[in-house]
């Protein structure tokens, strides 16, 4: 019986430590760290006044350079030809990758988005910078993630901040329209990621 309950408690430990490992992790990132959050309207602000993005208030959470990488109506396919350069150009030491929702308002083929956002982390790792997926919801009466952002999350071994667009979009007191945040929908995001990125190591 002991020896039943011991080989149980060891299984146990062995499997959160594989859970454990399989979490992905973050280096820490330095104080004059260059983070790029990169997407489309929802990056860049729509919404909402001026600072009051989910970049910048991010930057005053963290104590970090968050560049405003987004562009209204951009969508993967345009994201993936403009990431590059800006990749050279920032420098950065981390992407925050929010895109697809255009591509879901436009009807673009599910895989083509898909192979976009591919396109994009493969920049990124080219590049040498990870990489933190921000899943964007699809249409729909009840919103809810897209699959392919957690596919691609667990294909890439990404963190991923899921379900907190849809939260925020399904509450009529954060967004400023059907599919944007408003000031206080973007600071529950900026500390969505925040929290995000305390968790898997990059800051304390």
């Amino acid at each position: 019986m002991y020896t039943a309950l011991k080989t149980l408690g060891l299984s146990f430990v062995l499997l959160f430590l594989c859970i454990a490992c399989d979490r992905p992790q973050l280096s820490p990132l330095p104080a004059d760290a260059v983070i790029l959050a990169f997407g489309d309207s929802i990056t860049f602000g729509t919404g909402a006044p001026q600072g009051q993005d989910y970049p910048a208030v991010l930057a005053r959470l963290i104590g970090r350079r968050v560049v405003n990488g987004g562009v209204p109506g951009e969508t993967t396919a345009q994201g993936k030809e403009r990431l590059p350069k800006l990749l050279e150009e920032i420098q950065p030491h981390l992407v925050l990758l929010e895109e697809g929702g255009n591509d879901f308002l436009r009807r673009v083929d599910r895989g083509t988005t898909r192979r976009n956002l591919q396109a994009m982390i493969d920049s990124c790792r080219d590049f040498g910078v990870p990489v933190v997926l921000i899943a964007v919801p699809q249409p729909g009466l009840l919103l809810s993630d897209a699959d392919l952002y957690q596919e691609l999350a667990e294909s890439n071994r990404l963190l991923l901040i899921d379900d907190e667009l849809a939260d925020i979009l399904s509450d009529r007191d954060l967004k400023s329209d059907t599919i944007h945040p408003n000031a206080a929908g973007y600071r529950r995001l900026a500390e969505a990621v925040m929290e995000r990125l305390r968790q898997h190591g990059a800051i304390e």
